[in-house]
């Protein structure tokens, strides 16, 4: 990571014997803030620990000084150093005067989004939350510049407190060739957004501190018109969010619905519950826990029903070490919360359906077990299976043969898990700088004309994958390196579909009866049909969909007899 921080220029703002305390510090780069308050001794905050950096108090002329050296202060009582991402606070007492000052160090960190560039490349809007100061201006700083500078994107930032950009009429570089909009006064944020929909034809829009009601109306309208959003909101994880009124909208507003007798009794809760309400604005939710640990919400929509049903949400956890490796850790917990039946406060679980092995393989249950501790597992819907291996010709380990590989908008995790499968020389980077060659679908190098762009300033070649599939994928990385073996090449458009296998055919069976019950017939209270299977899978169907207290039937004449599931 590049740190830019311009320090020497907020230490001559300083008084003259503070700022060369500072100078002389040991821990002058890891510095936060300085906090100046009128007769106290003056303060230096560093992220572990806090000390004084005087004896003497500070006096109305040191804060008179530093507030001449800084630029205006604004209707938010923060100002600026021209042509830095330093921060001025000021603390005022009941006549208007400042009595105390709070410096805060602003850094531009080219790197810091490693954890979740991928996200930011999908195009989704992102909402980032977290406590003051674990990172998230200068998060927000390092997408606007990678989405102008790296992926070629029309970048507006509304700059409210001129944090993200600089003080003065001309940005900081750090933001690359994202443009910048001045806010005149703080409550008129929501009109700047709206205006740079209208007049300035982003494809993204970068907003700090979402914080009003207005705030986030303007966002969801800005959303509705296909602009990517970038921004933070007040709250330190998705449930405060869902808890606050006013910012609720952002992940789709919540709404009081009435249940009838019988819904609320196969819920087992109260006939009166919480629900969403709308899209949410924002796709993708990142909870800046640390500043090396990150949890996504890949889905802000499942994430937000599964809160108000109570039950527990999936999480990813993404961290990354000193040497800059991201380790991603997925939590998928299946097994709704304990929730109130309604009499003497009593909790009551719904039992878990296990499912029996069948052929050579296994199915997983549906839904499976809550992980107590966290798993590092694949992102795909599924493991890779034993008759997949199988299909694929093992490719020959060559050490003198190694390929840096960046996956564009796929599952990276599937990547990794074919490429351990098979024993490939290839290594999975986080960054198309640090890449050899790039790997995406067809279908985004029709869909994503800037990835094209993108490969030719690198000078690298792009590898594109028919399917995401493990076959295609794997047939794609041994042509890379030279090593497939074609006598033993299959043919992957009949190898796939030509496996007919009850363990494949029961997986698909299974979840398509899940998505069903789990997505229409219980929020919707509508039937469905399922696709066509065969009476053993059928079977199946029918015990599964029994676990969830609701009725099926079969119907149609073979081989189009299908299952009909029925609403509670």
């Amino acid at each position: 990571m590049h740190t830019t921080n311009e320090l020497q220029l907020l230490l001559e703002m300083l008084p003259q014997e503070i700022g060369q305390s500072l100078y002389h510090h040991p821990q002058r780069d890891a510095l936060v803030e300085v906090v100046l308050d009128l007769g106290r001794r003056p303060e230096a905050r560093f992220p572990s620990q806090a000390e004084y950096l005087s004896e003497q108090v500070v006096t109305q002329g040191q804060l008179q000084d530093c507030t001449d050296r800084v630029g205006h202060f604004g209707a938010d009582n923060r100002a600026g150093i021209e042509q830095t991402l330093h921060r001025i606070s000021a603390i005022r007492n009941r006549q208007g005067e400042i009595i105390g000052l709070t410096c805060r160090v602003g850094r531009a960190i080219e790197g810091t989004i490693a954890m979740i560039r991928d996200l930011v490349e999908t195009g989704q809007s992102i909402l980032m939350l977290g406590r003051p100061g674990v990172g998230k201006t200068t998060a927000l700083r390092e997408i606007a510049r990678v989405l102008a500078d790296d992926l070629n994107k029309r970048v507006v930032i509304i700059d409210t407190s001129n944090e993200i950009a600089g003080d003065g009429d001309i940005p900081h570089p750090a933001i690359g060739r994202a443009r910048r909009m001045q806010v005149a006064r703080p409550e008129l944020q929501h009109q700047v957004m709206i205006e740079a929909v209208e007049n300035h034809m982003p494809e993204v829009i970068v907003i700090d501190e979402i914080g009003t009601e207005l705030e986030a109306l303007a966002a969801r309208t800005i959303a509705e018109r296909g602009v990517q959003l970038v921004g933070t909101a007040h709250g330190n994880q998705l449930e405060n969010l869902i808890k606050n009124p006013t910012l609720s909208d952002l992940v789709g507003g919540i709404q009081s619905v009435t249940l009838g007798d019988d819904e609320a009794r196969r819920r087992g809760s109260q006939k009166s519950v919480l629900e969403r309400k709308a899209p949410p604005t924002f796709e993708i939710a990142v909870e800046m826990q640390e500043r090396q640990k990150w949890v996504v919400h890949e889905s802000v929509t499942d994430t937000v029903d599964r809160l108000l049903r109570g039950n527990q949400p999936a999480r990813q956890i993404r961290t990354v070490n000193e040497q800059g490796q991201i380790t991603i850790t997925q939590e998928i917990p299946q097994v709704p919360l304990g929730r109130r039946t309604g009499r003497g406060g009593q909790y009551s679980t719904p039992s878990t359906p296990t499912l029996k092995r069948h052929a050579a393989g296994h199915v997983l249950p549906f839904p499976q077990r809550v992980e107590t501790e966290p798993v590092v597992i694949p992102q795909p819907e599924r493991l890779l299976s034993d008759w997949e291996i199988d299909a694929i010709p093992p490719a020959q380990n060559n050490s003198e043969t190694s390929l840096s590989l960046y996956p564009y908008q796929m599952s990276r995790s599937l990547v990794e898990q074919v490429i351990e499968q098979l024993k490939l020389p290839v290594r999975v980077v986080g960054g198309v700088e640090r890449a050899d060659a790039i790997l995406t679908l067809k279908a985004n190098l029709r869909k994503h004309a800037n990835l094209r762009r993108m490969a030719e300033g690198y000078g690298l070649p792009i590898y594109a994958v028919k399917a995401n599939t493990v076959a295609h994928i794997a047939s794609t990385l041994q042509q890379a390196l030279g090593q497939e073996d074609k006598s033993v090449k299959p043919d992957l458009e009949s190898s796939e579909s030509a496996y007919s296998g009850d363990e494949d055919d029961e997986w698909d069976a299974l979840e398509e009866a899940r998505l069903a019950v789990e997505q229409v017939v219980i929020p919707k209270g509508q039937p469905v049909e399922l696709l066509p299977r065969s009476a053993h899978v059928r079977k199946l169907q029918h015990e599964f969909i029994e676990h969830y207290r609701l009725k099926s039937s079969s119907f149609g004449v073979e081989p189009n007899r299908r299952l009909r599931i029925y609403p509670a």
